[in-house]
């Protein structure tokens, strides 16, 4: 009789047999993953009694109903990755039954749609069980303290779910946990003291969750610790220094986004094997530790929106491996360090501190989409792309101006204001007799209607470019020195273009960055009908836009011709990280938080680098400060499209940074998928988000852009594996931050900064396959 029946990793479909357990009694292996079979686990699978080994992660759906229990050998139960869960209220007591089954080892469910309360039956579990992995469903109620009577356990893992209410502290009887994970739920209450028990953990994650209380000085005790993460919580007090002992974080550290008050321990030195520390968005003070020239791993350290004071200390030149440096909004002062040219780095936000003095102009300087430094008034110099003055010339005595200075000074102000005057009069002659443009920071050149007539050929169908929400844009070229411009005419007729020329007029006054769409002027005047006329003028975007790069096979290039267009998965990081870069700055650096309110890839406008920037600003709004984090502007007339519309706004909502992240996670998704959020797939339950989730992290594979999976092909045969793994271990990364920012919870979505740090180092790993190729 057949005992083995293992068909994995091939392409079958259609139902499981109902009778398969009937006809295959004798069974005692049956795995079945990597296919595209669909319906429910068959009941009759129970009379297979001598079964030792299921796994069948496939399409299966409906209510779990096969008793295990009958199957007294079970070892290994895997019904991962799945469609399974029906919402009836006790569809989770098949994993009653299990507690008959005294050899089970492993119980893997991750990745379904259950939705129910983990029974307290679970702590009948046998004590044998080495991995229970319920992540990635819709668990909710209470974590059982039960759990800790599963002292053999390795691995736990329960997060992503729904689960709320404290951490047992049971947990820390289970000796020989080396995984526990409980990220992105809604526990709250104190992490447990006995947690310094666990001191085989080598990974920790509950960041995510509501904690709140001080971080126990316990958890000095695991000293096997790799990675630890703790972000996103309401957690109080000093950092302990008992945390800094653990000498084998090695991966991350990360405490962002809570509470933590006090001085970063100067015990931070002994982890001279960690590679990413980060503690911003906290209230830490004082300043930044000379012992952080003990972390000779450091490759990542953000310290940003934080208390810091001081200079900037002279050890990070002793960083050789650091890469991304975050400083910003501290009360940092002085000069930026002249050696900070010297260093690798790839990141620097320095932005909104309070330094002095001249911007170096080598290294990550000279890139300005890689440094940040808004909100320092008194830096001078740079390159000229960061848009600051030059600097003054230097005094002849430190604190002190010559005598002809001063003279040279005086005459010069008495001379601007003399020429100011005459120029103010001569504008407001002028304006009375030409069209009006948007008052913005800089001056703008004026432009006719007809000029804008001449520069589109009469606004011709060859030079339409795409319609947008409440009108046209088209190409063109100024008549006055030949620069190529796309001009957004309003469709007055349409109902609030006038209101979204407005919103985009004073959205564009106040905001400026190197990955926003920059505008060259505006024009309100009257056409040749007489008629009311309005236009925006751009910089024109020469790769056109992000949604036609997804899903357009072939570009027509500015002599006509046309191209094969693909982005590979570097090109995709890279546009992910500048569309972040500029919610980044809306939200947080441009004087008022600013919302967008309709990101999706038709607005992503790229340029002859490839460099993405953000555009169309039409239903865009401020939002006060008290407000920011209260996901609140206005509600009256909240839009967007289809898709990418937060689910808070479908309820009446108001308008928050929370809402545009939900937009980032959707547009990352389709990004890395080449899937609209309206895709014919996508209905009854199933949408960009939960379609993405339900394949983290093994089925990642059958839903991603067919064209990055290429990327995987070997290009050195003995650096196959390794390239493989780093290119798929990018992808699932990648994909979960789009599913952490389109969370449904507004409060559960991951914030920008956290977004830009991840995929700054996937980005960076990406790059090492390519320099070792």
């Amino acid at each position: 009789m057949l005992s083995v029946f293992a068909v994995s990793d091939n392409q079958l479909q259609g139902n499981i047999p109902w009778d398969v357990g009937l006809t295959l009694p004798q069974l005692m292996r049956f795995q079945l993953w990597g296919n595209h079979f669909s319906g429910q686990i068959p009941v009759t699978l129970s009379n297979a009694s001598k079964l030792e080994f299921v796994d069948m992660g496939n399409n299966l759906t409906g209510k779990v109903t096969v008793p295990f229990g009958h199957l007294q050998h079970l070892k290994w139960l895997t019904l991962s990755m799945n469609h399974l869960g029906s919402g009836e209220a006790d569809e989770m007591d098949f994993l009653t039954s299990l507690a008959n089954c005294s050899k089970l080892v492993r119980v893997l469910l991750y990745n379904n749609q259950f939705h129910g309360r983990v029974p307290d039956s679970i702590a009948n579990f046998s004590n044998q069980l080495t991995h229970l992995v319920l992540n990635a469903n819709n668990l909710f109620g209470d974590i059982p303290s039960g759990l800790g009577n599963l002292v053999s356990l390795n691995e736990l893992a329960l997060d992503m779910n729904q689960f709320t209410g404290k951490i047992p502290r049971e947990i820390g009887k289970l000796k020989q946990l080396e995984y526990l994970s409980l990220f992105m739920n809604k526990l709250s209450g104190e992490i447990p003291n006995s947690f310094g028990n666990l001191t085989l953990l080598f990974k920790l994650f509950l960041d995510h969750n509501r904690l709140n209380g001080s971080i126990p000085s316990s958890l000095g005790n695991c000293q096997n610790l790799e990675s630890f993460f703790l972000s996103e919580n309401d957690l109080s007090g000093p950092i302990p220094k008992e945390l800094f002992s653990i000498s084998t974080l090695s991966i991350a550290l990360d405490l962002s986004h809570n509470h933590l008050v006090g001085s970063l321990p100067s015990e931070v030195g002994i982890l001279k094997n960690l590679g990413k520390l980060d503690v911003s968005d906290n209230m830490l003070s004082g300043e930044i530790p000379s012992n952080l020239i003990g972390c000779t791993s450091l490759e990542f350290l953000f310290l940003d929106r934080n208390h810091f004071q001081g200079s900037i200390p002279q050890i990070f030149s002793s960083l050789r491996g650091i890469r991304n440096i975050g400083l910003s909004s501290n009360n940092l002062m002085g000069e930026i360090p002249q050696y900070m040219e010297n260093l690798a780095l790839e990141y620097l936000n320095l932005s909104f501190n309070n330094l002095d003095g001249e911007i170096p102009t080598k290294g990550v300087f000279s890139n300005a989409s890689a440094v940040f430094v808004e909100g320092n008034k008194n830096l001078c110099g740079g390159i000229v792309e960061l848009g600051l003055p030059k600097c003054n010339i230097k005094a002849t005595k430190k604190g002190e101006l010559s005598s002809v200075h001063v003279v040279i000074i005086v005459i010069s102000l008495l001379g601007v204001t003399i020429v100011s005057f005459f120029l103010l009069c001569w504008t407001r002659k002028k304006n009375r007799e030409q069209p009006s443009g948007v008052s913005l920071k800089e001056p703008l050149r004026q432009l006719s209607y007809h000029s804008l007539l001449r520069a589109t050929n009469g606004f011709s169908a060859t030079n339409l470019l795409g319609k947008g929400s409440f009108g046209f844009v088209y190409k063109g070229v100024l008549e006055e020195d030949g620069t190529n411009v796309a001009i957004k005419v309003l469709d007055l007729q349409h109902r609030g273009a006038s209101k979204s020329f407005m919103a985009e007029c004073e959205a564009l006054r106040n905001i400026r960055h190197q990955n926003l769409l920059k505008i060259i002027t505006s024009c309100s005047s009257i056409d040749f009908q007489g008629n009311d006329f309005k236009a925006l003028v751009y910089e024109l975007m020469h790769n056109g836009s992000l949604e036609n790069w997804l899903h357009t096979s072939s570009q027509e290039t500015n002599n006509g011709q046309s191209r094969v267009q693909s982005l590979n998965l570097l090109q995709r990081i890279n546009i992910a990280i500048d569309v972040a870069s500029a919610l980044q700055y809306l939200h947080y650096h441009c004087g008022k938080p600013f919302v967008h309110c309709d990101l999706k890839p038709s607005n992503v406008l790229l340029d002859k680098d490839m460099i993405a920037h953000l555009g169309d600003f039409g239903l865009a709004r401020f939002i006060s400060e008290s407000k920011m984090l209260n996901q609140s502007s206005s509600s009256i007339g909240v839009r967007g499209t289809i898709g990418y519309i937060a689910p808070e706004y479908g309820m009446g909502g108001e308008a928050s940074i929370h809402g545009d992240l939900y937009s980032y996670g959707i547009l990352l998704l389709e990004l890395m998928t080449g899937k609209r959020p309206t895709d014919s797939l996508f209905g009854g339950g199933l949408n960009l988000h939960t379609y993405a989730r339900m394949a983290l992290p093994n089925q990642i594979t059958e839903i991603v852009d067919p064209k990055l999976l290429q990327e995987a092909e070997p290009t050195v045969v003995n650096r196959q594996r390794s390239r493989i793994n780093i290119i798929m271990d990018c992808l699932v990364s990648t994909i979960k931050i789009g599913v952490a920012c389109s969370m449904e919870s507004p409060q559960d979505r991951m914030v920008t900064n956290v977004v830009l740090s991840e995929l700054h180092l996937i980005k960076n790993n990406l790059q090492r396959i390519r320099s070792n190729n």
